[in-house]
């Protein structure tokens, strides 16, 4: 298989973090002076005006970066939030996550599903107890062989199980994913692995960012193809990937050997328990439908960088209006409706000041049939 020169850039930050993460990882100290970067990777809404943020916190290796947690400011259109909850790294309570596996006829090909069997296990092995995680495999149908659940075994049971066969139809199969975390409450992400260009789905990329939800997740993706193979149906399509972690508050990487895959998964891991859990109230309460951007910055460093930005959306089919304002309406027309049924009653009165009359309102008894008596005959003689 040909080596993609991604793989030089990332390979060596990945595979060290399997030498150092056997089977723990260890928050990074730097003793330099490069700064940290910091990524907003869920906003959750569900309890608006109430706003939540998980934000990730690494070095330029994409190692995990240990920071004052009441350094991180969280700016709402450009104005600083106070916190109303701060948890720190490791403190962000379970996690859900939902494995999403490429199992179509072409990850028979070099032992890539057995690498990624592998790799999906040591994930399964850093997470703690109470973590819910489920497994989703597609071809060109979408399958759930185990539903979100915290007994690890039953998952690594299901992993075990997947069998390689058909096409691929890697946007139908995130769109159920979606469907499968609506739900959920806290931190949730999913991880997508995939080979191959996508050949099937019914969905696309726009479908997959709009079935978001108000709770929000992430989705970080694991390519495991050629990217230089465009248009093959044994090649990757790369920018879909990487645009997709990005606009999903997630990761890329590329890998084309299972050791490099192994540890993808296991940074992958680690970097979601390793976040920062941030509880505001939002000043603009109202779910006006109106799309509000968020930006983070990390205050301890030296300069005070901007290190990370997103945005979010109240939602509301109707726009609200401010409750004052709903309660004057609704009194004015309540005056309205009272003034509309007392006219017939002023009309009356009116009417009898000046001399007339109401019209009766006595039914016409019924008459009876007038009979015609025929006069008496006269007989002559």
């Amino acid at each position: 298989m040909k080596k993609h020169p991604i793989l030089q850039i990332i390979g060596l930050a990945l595979i060290m973090s399997v030498v150092l993460a056997s089977p723990v990882f260890t928050p990074t100290v730097h003793a330099d002076q490069s700064e940290p970067e910091a990524k907003i990777t869920q906003v959750d809404v569900s309890q608006f005006p109430l706003v939540t943020l998980y934000v990730s916190v690494t070095d330029e290796k994409g190692q995990p970066w240990a920071v004052n947690p009441d350094k991180i400011n969280i700016y709402e259109n450009d104005v600083l939030m106070e916190p109303i909850e701060i948890s720190g790294e490791g403190e962000i309570g379970p996690l859900t996550s939902l494995l999403v596996m490429d199992i179509s006829g072409s990850m028979n090909e070099a032992g890539k599903l057995e690498a990624a069997r592998n790799a999906a296990l040591a994930y399964i092995d850093l997470l703690n107890t109470g973590d819910q995680v489920g497994l989703m495999s597609f071809n060109t149908e979408v399958q759930y062989p185990q539903p979100l659940t915290t007994n690890l075994d039953s998952v690594r049971a299901a992993i075990q199980n997947l069998r390689a066969e058909k096409d691929t139809a890697f946007f139908d199969a995130l769109v159920e994913a979606e469907k499968a975390l609506a739900d959920v409450s806290g931190r949730k992400a999913i991880v997508v692995l995939t080979d191959g260009l996508d050949n099937m789905s019914r969905s696309n990329l726009e479908d997959v960012l709009a079935g978001i939800s108000e709770t929000g997740l992430s989705i970080s993706t694991v390519g495991l193809g050629e990217p230089d193979q465009q248009g093959l149906n044994s090649g990757l399509n790369e920018n879909s990937l990487k645009m997709l972690a990005n606009q999903a508050g997630g990761l890329y990487a590329y890998a084309n050997d299972a050791e490099t895959l192994k540890s993808i998964y296991q940074l992958y891991g680690y970097l979601l328990k390793s976040e920062y859990r941030i509880t505001y109230q939002t000043p603009a309460e109202l779910r006006d439908g109106i799309q509000r951007s968020l930006r983070v910055e990390i205050g301890e460093t030296s300069a005070g960088i901007e290190s990370g930005s997103s945005e979010y959306n109240p939602g509301g089919v109707i726009p609200e209006v401010d409750t004052s304002d709903a309660w004057r309406m609704f009194f004015i027309l309540l005056a309205a409706l009272a003034v509309f049924l007392l006219i017939p009653f002023i009309i009356r009165s009116v009417t009898s000041k000046a001399g007339g009359k109401a019209p009766s309102s006595k039914k016409n008894s019924k008459s009876k049939p007038i009979t015609i008596k025929e006069p008496p005959r006269i007989k002559l003689k």
